[in-house]
């Protein structure tokens, strides 16, 4: 399969081999006719031995996934080795995805836990402390405690 840059780089090959043709064909009228026949020659040469243009590949209608070195996600239909070794590999394929969405929640599952203690624990000072709750909203009680803070040892 060509990428982008191998495309844009034999259009520039096929721009520079057009413009050196042209150049050639335009300073061979200059030349003595036994330098210009070698010119031509060598020329000819040339064109015979360039790159043959970059054919692009037939896609082939085969259902398998292929890849070099590892199981294939999502295939379907034998690739190589009997129907067991299908069914087991269409299954290994799956399992880092489950490892990961079973990590995934469990750390929800924990981080929610760890939330849900510390409300608990800051609930259960409100409510076991002397003070009401409407005290630590007001802003005198805050000044008070700042300034009995700053005094104490």
């Amino acid at each position: 399969m060509t990428t982008q840059a191998e495309t844009r780089f034999a259009m520039l090959e096929a721009q520079f081999a057009s413009k050196l043709v042209a150049r050639l064909t335009q300073g061979a009228e200059s030349v003595p006719h036994d330098i210009s026949e070698r010119l031509r020659v060598a020329r000819m040469q040339a064109v015979a031995q360039r790159k043959k243009p970059l054919v692009q590949p037939q896609l082939t209608t085969s259902p398998a996934i292929e890849v070099a070195g590892g199981a294939a996600i999502f295939g379907i239909g034998g690739g190589l080795g009997d129907e067991k070794s299908s069914i087991f590999n269409r299954l290994a394929s799956f399992l880092p995805i489950a490892a990961l969405l079973i990590g995934l929640i469990a750390v929800n599952h924990i981080q929610n836990d760890d939330l849900a203690n510390e409300l608990a624990e800051v609930d259960s000072a409100l409510l076991t402390d002397d003070l009401p709750p409407a005290a630590y909203v007001d802003p005198g009680f805050v000044h008070f405690l700042k300034i009995t803070q700053d005094v104490s040892p």
